[in-house]
């Protein structure tokens, strides 16, 4: 079947002169101005399976949830994320779950999902909560509140409670080490000199890096001893049924990972949502009565309950996504929708391009939470039209988590706060590495009175 697809199959056609972008630098700068511009014109010059210069080479763009389904399900393995995500960001997330692949990621993946079963995630729900409560008690409600540094403590803080077990001996400068370490490590993804120099975004992860791994092996020793309810510790002891286990340093390559990707992509959701429900108050009302009759403190199937505000979500999602594109490598020839790519030719899915795709969606840049009711279900369009998460043995495996840890922040902001966004707010959006509002997404923040909360 596949030479027959290979002997059928057309070339991938060649960049046009006057859409190769810069000399070296190709069309990373376009990308970091507007990417779905940038995407749309390819698909307008190319279709679903386009080249584009970058960084020196010609990479192949999948648009459209056809051109990315066959990436991201893979059937003839013929896609990788470790060479591709590796010339990215790879030193700094080495080894983290995104970047293995075939076997030995089937082999982490398996271990690994022990620590995501419905009962380990009602675990983790109960000790986000006072986390969340201490977090917010020290936002200052004011006009210009900057959501997204506040919102990107609150999930760092999440982060040490649910993944350290709290960790009382770690003080906040420390974890403001730690986080800036993370951002270090993140933004290499933009970096033009892909070198350890002085004064590169590539130096400042390297340092970054070494801050993490110094960290967690502070750490490792105590939770290798002692089997608690972090997530820390889960790692450490987590088999499969044949008795594999991880190592110490894959225990920190996963830990370094998940907490990146728990942190930034639950930051970025959670300053979406508070964005979009401060424009659009009376989904806010919505939501907000709904978390008022749930009561202070919610199990797992309570969060999933919050019907509302799992709409917002899923469209802040849509409208938003945390991770707009995924990298691919081909380890041997494929074709894609006809079109023939070699081995060794790096590849780019872009879910945020099929979430805004007029042929998906209606009014697809409007914010509407109820284009994913069951009564519509604009999602199931095409298997891969909203694609959040990725797809294929890839997906993300920390979703459901992430899903309860959006929840669980928006139901205490919610119950004790209220905010306002200018209708016509649409924040400057860097999208050098993972998307987030350059100004510091501001929001008219209040506290509620108490008397107009249900006690409780």
């Amino acid at each position: 079947m596949i030479l027959v697809e290979m002997t059928t199959s057309r070339a991938l056609p060649a960049v046009r002169r006057e859409d190769r972008g810069l000399p070296v630098l190709g069309r990373h700068l376009d990308y970091a101005r507007d990417p779905m511009a940038l995407f749309r014109g390819l698909a307008e010059e190319y279709g679903a399976v386009a080249p584009m210069r970058m960084l020196g080479r010609t990479a192949v763009v999948l648009l459209g949830p056809d051109a990315c389904q066959v990436a991201l399900t893979n059937r003839d393995k013929a896609f990788a994320n470790g060479p591709a995500w590796s010339e990215l960001v790879g030193p700094f997330f080495r080894r983290g779950l995104m970047l293995l692949d075939f076997e030995e990621h089937h082999t982490h993946r398996r271990i690994m999902q022990q620590a995501f079963t419905r009962d380990r995630l009602e675990t983790y729900v109960a000790a986000m909560r006072p986390a969340i409560a201490a977090g917010t008690a020290h936002w200052e409600p004011r006009p210009a509140f900057a959501a997204y540094p506040a919102v990107k403590q609150l999930t760092l803080d999440i982060a040490a409670d649910v993944f350290m077990g709290g960790a009382t001996e770690t003080s906040r400068a420390e974890m403001e080490r730690v986080n800036r370490a993370f951002v270090a490590c993140v933004q290499s993804a933009g970096a033009l000199v892909r070198a350890d120099l002085p004064f590169t975004r590539w130096r400042r992860a390297h340092r970054g890096r070494r801050v993490l791994e110094d960290f967690l092996r502070h750490y490792l020793p105590a939770k290798r001893a002692t089997r608690t309810d972090d997530l820390f510790s889960q790692l450490c002891h987590l088999e499969d049924d044949e008795g594999a286990r991880f190592t110490d340093q894959d225990v920190v390559d996963h830990m370094v990972f998940l907490m990146m990707a728990a942190h930034d992509t639950s930051t970025i959701t959670l300053s979406t949502m508070l964005q979009l429900l401060g424009q659009h108050p009376e989904w806010q009302e919505r939501c907000r009565a709904e978390s008022e009759a749930l009561g202070p403190r919610p199990d797992l199937a309570g969060l999933d309950g919050l019907t509302a505000l799992d709409l917002v979500m899923r469209e802040s999602l849509r409208l938003r996504a945390p991770v707009p594109v995924v990298v691919r490598r081909t380890v041997r020839d494929t074709v894609v929708l006809d079109v023939r790519i070699p081995a060794g030719t790096t590849v780019v899915v872009t879910p945020q391009y099929s979430h805004l795709m007029p042929e998906l969606w209606s009014d697809p840049t409007a914010f509407d939470p109820e284009r994913f009711a069951e009564d519509r279900r604009e999602d199931r369009s095409h298997r891969f039209a909203w694609e959040p998460f990725g797809g294929g043995v890839h997906k993300c495996l920390g979703l459901h988590f992430a899903g309860a840890e959006v929840k669980a922040a928006m139901h205490h902001l919610l119950r004790h706060h209220q905010w306002r966004v200018a209708p016509g707010y649409q924040p400057p959006i860097d999208n050098h590495s993972l998307p987030f509002p350059s100004d510091g997404q501001p929001i008219d923040l209040q506290r509620r009175p108490a008397t107009e909360r249900i006690p409780g």
